[in-house]
């Protein structure tokens, strides 16, 4: 059946549509005007270059304003005149946009955050998570007294943790501008006072990235994590540094099938000392316990 075609409310005649007006063929009476275009506002053309979107970035937590703030751009078709102009200006707008000290606070710490996920290559949501428990932490009134360095980091290395992204201490403080005792101070604060849905890392989240370093086959990737299976069986793993446990499992395994690695190699690709790959490389050469 026929869907039944709209009438004119006034004499029940027959309707039209013109450009933006819907009108009555009978008595001219204007039903519906200014009808609302639901499409983009822009035209698509294949040069991306003359495609004038204007819908603007997607919202980010990894600006102190969520990337909603105005930015004032550059253009060197400028007169000397308007350039230093324009210059004057950003310099206001950028006073104007970071007006309060928590503002600041959050503008230093975002770009130290930043930073510290370039320079480890990580992902995104690593950075995403890092700037919104800093943001949580400030909420919290949990960095008073301490360093905003050594929060960023601790942040870093929280996001990692919760992401099980396969980070260390040593790695994080290395490239960051805090030492090992902000950072510990900051840390032990989110841990303590935001419960972070942490739980201990897994020898086994470090094994790609060490045998990628190492050019190490993936055989022995493969041969290494069962070591790492044993580890946790048989108690090997108990109280031992997880990097470490990796990288010994990793030289093992290496060992076994005849690749070319050295203890320090390994220990230095882990962070760790090459006693520490020595003394469990012993404990897994050893006879396992009879059960």
């Amino acid at each position: 059946m026929a869907p039944k075609q709209p009438r004119c409310p006034d004499c029940d005649g027959q309707l039209r549509t013109e450009a933006e007006e819907t009108v009555c063929s009978d008595c001219g009476l204007v039903v519906d005007t200014d009808r609302i275009d639901h499409g983009p506002e822009w035209r698509s053309f294949d040069d991306s270059r003359t495609n004038p979107k204007r819908t603007g970035a997607p919202l980010t937590e990894a600006r102190h304003d969520r990337g909603l703030s105005t930015e004032i751009g550059y253009d060197r078709d400028l007169s000397e005149h308007r350039r230093r102009k324009f210059i004057r200006l950003r310099r206001q707008h950028n006073r104007a946009r970071i007006g309060r000290k928590r503002d600041r606070n959050q503008f230093y710490a975002f770009q130290e955050i930043r930073r510290l996920i370039s320079t480890e290559s990580l992902p995104t949501p690593v950075r995403d998570q890092a700037c919104s428990l800093f943001r949580t932490a400030q909420k919290e009134s949990l960095l008073r007294g301490r360093s905003l360095e050594g929060f960023a980091a601790a942040c870093v290395y929280a996001a990692c943790r919760i992401n099980t992204v396969s980070r260390t201490i040593e790695e994080t403080v290395a490239t960051a501008k805090a030492d090992r005792a902000e950072f510990q101070a900051a840390y032990d604060a989110l841990n303590r006072e935001l419960g972070l849905p942490v739980e201990p890392t897994s020898p086994a989240e470090y094994l790609p990235r060490y045998a990628s370093e190492l050019e190490l086959s993936s055989a022995v990737e493969r041969r290494a994590q069962a070591l790492v299976d044993r580890t946790k069986e048989e108690g090997i793993a108990n109280g031992r540094n997880p990097s470490g446990v990796a990288a010994a499992c990793l030289y093992t395994a290496a060992k076994e099938l005849d690749a070319e690695v050295t203890q320090r190699e390994v220990a230095e690709v882990a962070s760790v000392t090459p006693v520490t790959v020595r003394n469990t490389f012993q404990a897994l050469a050893a006879e396992p316990p009879t059960q």
